[in-house]
């Protein structure tokens, strides 16, 4: 069975980077779900199994050991657990124009701290001795771009600074190691296919004793049912004690996502949604980029791009100014043929890059 059987829909969709489609078996949990919620009988201990079946399932994704991985709701809200430990009058170092729920924790952090932007090419080689944090995303949202992580993090290791990578953009069709990384964050809404309010933090165990969990709560306890009243709970001892509430119904969602992803082999995922980029921009006559993607995205300050995608059926996004389309597993020459014929009836000169 090929990933792809797993999908009711994905003709003409070409938006896996704004939101992923669910899955069957996302649909048939959520509705079991919400059946048994409407008779009365609402599962907690299913959605508790839930939330620890899809904690280990994106361990699994992201080759991290699930002692390592938080749940969250958002990228912001593991972001801004980070941000509230950076030290006073610290820098962060970050890319230009990356994602406003990675970099706002820190613009907002006060303290002093410092949010130092630079091209993103030029991540590595801005590290310096005053650098406490560099935070970047894996792929960047409105471009598409691919960071040369491993370059970024040697360098931050060689200046004694930590490391975030924001995955949101990149796990599900680019193959990942969290543990590259003192810190990562993942909301798995979209290329991994699972319903929003289902995010993850990994931490590295150094990392993770420097940190104050600022957001704890019943659900950081190691009991949680045993967490729910007073102050005296006694927490996790691993990455469980940066948890927040889960989302129970999100989680039973995501956990067959999850799962679905973390089976499959990222390398045929990255080969396939990859090639269909690469066909894409070459009929189109755009600039390969430095390391493959499978975010595609051109100039197109009017609009008139999208709209001819639009205008075909085709549910594609822009950005920053820009048209976006991404080739996820769902996706095939089909939809390839068809956004391309929709750009080149009548192609527009800001088409080209």
């Amino acid at each position: 069975m090929t990933l792809a059987s797993h999908f009711t829909g994905g003709r003409d969709y070409l938006a896996a980077c704004t939101l992923g489609l669910p899955p069957r078996a996302t649909v048939a949990a959520l509705k079991a779900d919400l059946d048994a919620a409407a008779s009365g009988r609402p599962d907690l201990a299913a959605a508790g199994r839930a939330v620890e079946d899809s904690r280990h399932a994106y361990a699994r994704l992201v080759h991290a050991p699930a002692s390592s991985v938080a749940i969250a709701a958002q990228t912001s809200v593991a972001v801004s657990l980070i941000a509230a430990n950076v030290p006073d009058g610290a820098e962060v170092l970050c890319p230009e124009g990356d994602f406003a729920s990675l970099v706002a924790p820190f613009a907002h952090a006060g303290r002093g701290v410092r949010l130092r932007s630079v091209p993103l090419g030029h991540l590595a080689d801005e590290i310096t001795a005053d650098t406490w944090l560099v935070a970047f995303s894996m792929v960047q949202s409105a471009t598409g771009e691919v960071a040369d992580a491993a370059t970024i993090a040697a360098a931050a290791a060689r200046s004694g600074a930590r490391t975030l990578c924001d995955l949101t953009q990149a796990a599900g069709w680019l193959p990942v190691d969290a543990t590259l990384f003192d810190a990562t964050v993942c909301h798995a809404y979209k290329w991994l296919c699972a319903p929003r309010g289902v995010a993850f933090l990994t931490l590295s165990p150094d990392f993770a004793r420097q940190l104050r969990p600022v957001q704890a709560g019943w659900y950081s306890g190691h009991d949680p049912w045993a967490s729910c009243y007073g102050a005296e709970a006694r927490l996790a001892a691993d990455a469980r004690r940066f948890d927040v509430s889960p989302a129970w119904q999100a989680f039973v969602g995501a956990a067959p996502a999850l799962d679905l992803f973390a089976s499959a082999e990222g390398t045929a995922i990255h080969a396939h949604a990859t090639g269909l980029a690469a066909r894409f921009r070459g009929a189109l006559g755009l600039e390969e980029p430095v390391r493959p993607s499978a975010i595609v995205t051109w100039p197109d300050t009017e609009g008139s791009a999208l709209a001819r995608l639009t205008a075909s059926g085709i549910v594609a996004s822009g950005r920053a100014g820009r048209a976006r389309v991404a080739f996820h597993v769902f996706n095939d020459e089909d939809d390839l043929d068809r956004a391309i014929s929709a750009l080149q009836e009548r192609r527009p000169v800001s088409v080209v890059s």
